[in-house]
């Protein structure tokens, strides 16, 4: 749409508006040469200067990108997705691992008396026992848990938003504030694929007890980096309990076995569900259940009767022996294997791939000790921003086929389409040279912006060398059509990207679009800059041009 309206739209605005008999006259007062000013003529001498100096212009533009790539790979941060920018925050609370649901109901009332006058809330909702249902595309959600609960917090702008959270870090993780038995998580909703902690490593192998002490190692490593807080595994801690030992040889004796003992014990602590009554269309259990009160004390399990054939019962003392043992109370697999993922937030604003980057060359260390079968793997923030940019890799040849193609197609010579595409990487010189100045991360929208920006550089350079061809085809010198075509070419090319630069300005502002808008800014000021003194220069040395 936008070709069209160049084309045809723009030309018919300028022949119903502008003064032909204006413009007669103002190309006489310039003596037909509206390229005749002070300025121009000083262009003119900056870009006959590049030609004669040409290989100085190349070599000095390739140690400039070059420098630009170092900066980037050391000096710029690396992101995912940037926060989103709703108004909602999310409170995950975990009690000890066997909590009941009424131990977290209690909390739960607790933390609720704590919203409860805040001034930037708008509102709050929690969830006991689950997270929140889906209210948002990116929303981390949480399996059912009688030890968790979930808050979700309104504020009334970005700015108490933020004060929120500042403020209830603080209380939570203050050793007076009555918290210190709960792992309390205030986080921002995010964008992208939910991800959870942003700093992620998973340990896999075979033995839980091993694989405990190697999440360790990991855990104390990542303790002492000071850009992380709130680290924790997904297993949490074993959970207390009481297995019973049945001797077989005396449950024989007396006629019963494992599956009537451990029926009987389900019915003395769950229940067990005889049969059914319907009522309507309702179908209701009718469950036969033990005492309740002192009788389902733990202490009074030996005394438990235990059925027996002919009427008689014994105590559970008598066929079996109550051991006291710690149990997993959770564990995960990934691809069978049990995985027990290390994880952390961010204490500041240092970025999650920066970070695990630095820490996944420290453990190398500790995977070089590493008995058979067991090994540690970087997951989190890092590890889905490479699955999106592999996604971006495998369009990337059709694209650049496609692109290839289409310059084929205006440009009708492969030496004319080779020097456009040499200009397009260009724009990472002034890409690094934004996100440094204005300390903003690279992440999949600023990725997007800088694939966008390679097309505009390649259109600016479309237009000039597409002018230059037109000059030679008109009988000037090879010479005179690429000074003549750069200067004329300067205006056009110059108020395309500054029209994109000035664009892009109330984007910075956003929180998801900023780092976009940061990378096309500095990239197109950058690049505009170069296709019009190292284009020409590259012309000059690839087609060999002598000065007329």
């Amino acid at each position: 749409m936008s070709w069209v309206v160049a084309v045809i739209f723009t030309p018919y605005l300028g022949y119903k508006l502008l003064d032909q008999k204006k413009l007669i006259a103002q190309a006489q007062r310039h003596g037909a040469d509206i390229y005749d000013t002070p300025f121009y003529r000083r262009l003119r001498a900056v870009v006959e200067w590049c030609l004669r100096n040409r290989w100085k212009v190349i070599l000095a533009t390739v140690v400039i990108f070059v420098l630009s790539i170092v900066a980037f790979g050391k000096g710029v941060q690396k992101q995912f997705f940037p926060a989103a920018s709703r108004l909602e925050l999310m409170v995950d609370v975990w009690l000890p691992q066997g909590a009941s649901l009424k131990a977290t109901e209690r909390e739960v009332k607790r933390i609720e008396q704590l919203l409860k006058d805040d001034p930037g809330i708008a509102y709050s909702s929690s969830y006991i026992g689950n997270g929140a249902p889906r209210f948002f595309l990116s929303l981390d959600q949480q399996l059912f848990a009688d030890n968790f609960a979930q808050f979700v917090i309104v504020s009334k702008g970005l700015v108490e938003r933020e004060e929120i959270k500042r403020r209830l870090e603080a209380k939570f993780t203050s050793a007076d504030g009555g918290y210190s038995h709960l792992r309390v998580r205030v986080v921002r909703l995010e964008n992208g694929p939910p991800i959870g902690y942003p700093v992620q490593f998973r340990v896999m192998g075979g033995d839980l007890s091993k694989l405990r002490e190697i999440s360790e190692q990991v855990a104390t490593l990542m303790r002492a980096n000071e850009h992380l807080q709130n680290i924790n595994f997904d297993w949490n801690e074993k959970i207390k309990s009481v297995r019973v030992e049945v001797n077989q040889d005396r449950a024989r004796q007396l006629g019963t076995s494992s599956q009537e003992i451990a029926h009987t014990l389900q019915g003395w602590l769950n229940g067990v569900a005889l049969t059914q009554y319907r009522e309507g269309d309702q179908l209701i259990d009718v469950v036969w259940r033990g005492k309740t009160g002192e009788a389902r004390q733990l202490n009074r399990l030996p005394d438990l009767d235990i059925s027996l054939p002919g009427g008689r019962h014994v105590p559970l003392a008598q066929l079996a022996r109550l051991v006291p043992v710690l149990e997993e109370g959770l564990i995960w697999r990934r691809n069978r294997l049990p995985t027990m993922t290390v994880r952390a937030d961010m204490a500041d604003a240092m970025q999650p791939a920066t970070i695990s980057t630095q820490l996944n060359a420290q453990l190398d260390e500790l995977r070089a000790k590493l008995p058979v079968g067991y090994r540690i793997e970087m997951g989190g923030s890092i590890e889905e921003s490479a699955k999106g940019q592999t996604a971006i890799m495998k369009v990337m040849p059709l694209m650049l086929v496609g692109v290839i193609t289409l310059l084929m197609f205006q440009l009708q010579n492969i030496s004319r389409t080779i020097i456009v595409l040499l200009t397009a990487p260009l724009g990472l010189i002034g890409v690094t040279m934004a996100l440094l100045a204005f300390q903003v991360p690279f992440g999949f929208v600023a990725n997007l912006g800088f694939i966008a920006l390679a097309g505009m550089i390649m259109r600016n350079s479309v237009i000039l060398v597409d002018q230059i061809r037109q000059d030679e085809e008109d009988g000037k010198t090879q010479w005179q059509a690429i000074v003549g075509s750069t200067v004329r070419r300067f205006r056009p090319i110059m108020l395309t990207a500054a029209a994109a630069i000035l664009a892009m300005i109330p984007l910075t502002r956003q929180v998801f679009w900023g780092p976009m808008a940061v990378s096309i800014m500095g990239g197109l000021v950058v690049a505009t800059l170069l296709t019009c003194l190292f284009l020409p220069a590259l012309y000059a040395a690839w087609f060999r041009v002598k000065e007329s």
